[in-house]
């Protein structure tokens, strides 16, 4: 049996970033504490699980504050072209589009989500040149609290409107569609990251998702 190649394309929730009580100060949790590491032990050895979370990552946005590098849209094709041949992507941005400084809708969110899921088929970066098996999560709702709170001002109202939002792009594109909001939910630290026993619900139930919609 081949080995198949499934990339997590995410931001600091893929990354594993703890909960968040200084500003500035980044830490993360352990591989196997991390959703993807816990995907990875789900799925077994017939699958190599890439991480690739950035902390403050965007859709499409450059980030006025944090930098241009930020920018999901401009480094996912370099990421797949890297990765190829990429079996599956795990999808999973749009909250830190929710922050003030963006000022976009949960409709713009989801818009761009799409622009992302435009620019992984073109990449065609699966096996054979053919485009890879998506997995689109709308991300986890927020909470306005601890020092992030003021960053995300109106954020967590326009978080609990994604999900249907998400399922409809991923319905155009024929994806596969998770509400990262069923399995998990956000630490009452800092509203935005998770505690290391929700990233275990959330990689169990997309190493289910994964095995039940691509054979896994």
């Amino acid at each position: 049996m081949s080995l198949r190649t499934l990339l997590c394309y995410g931001d600091s929730n893929t990354h594993g970033t703890r909960p968040l009580n200084l500003p500035g100060v980044l830490e993360r949790f352990a591989p196997a504490e991390r959703w993807p590491g816990v995907l990875a032990t789900a799925l077994g050895d017939g699958w190599q699980v890439i991480e690739e979370g950035l902390p403050a990552r965007t859709t499409v946005h450059d980030d006025p504050i944090e930098g241009h590098h930020k920018n999901g849209l401009a480094y996912l094709r370099p990421c797949l072209e890297s990765q190829l041949p990429v079996d599956v992507v795990v999808l999973m941005l749009g909250t830190n589009d929710l922050k003030a400084r963006f000022s976009v809708t949960p409709a713009d969110i989801a818009n761009s989500v799409g622009v992302l899921l435009e620019t992984l088929v073109a990449c065609r970066a699966g096996p054979g040149g053919a485009t890879p098996h998506v997995l689109l999560m709308s991300p986890v709702p927020i909470e306005e609290i601890g020092f992030l709170g003021e960053i995300f001002t109106g954020g967590a109202a326009k978080s609990r409107l994604l999900a249907p939002l998400y399922e409809r792009v991923a319905v155009k594109f024929g994806s596969a569609f998770l509400d990262a909001g069923e399995f998990a939910k956000v630490s009452p630290v800092d509203g935005i990251h998770y505690e290391a026993d929700q990233h275990h619900k959330l990689g169990k139930a997309v190493a289910e998702t994964v095995r039940h919609r691509f054979g896994a």
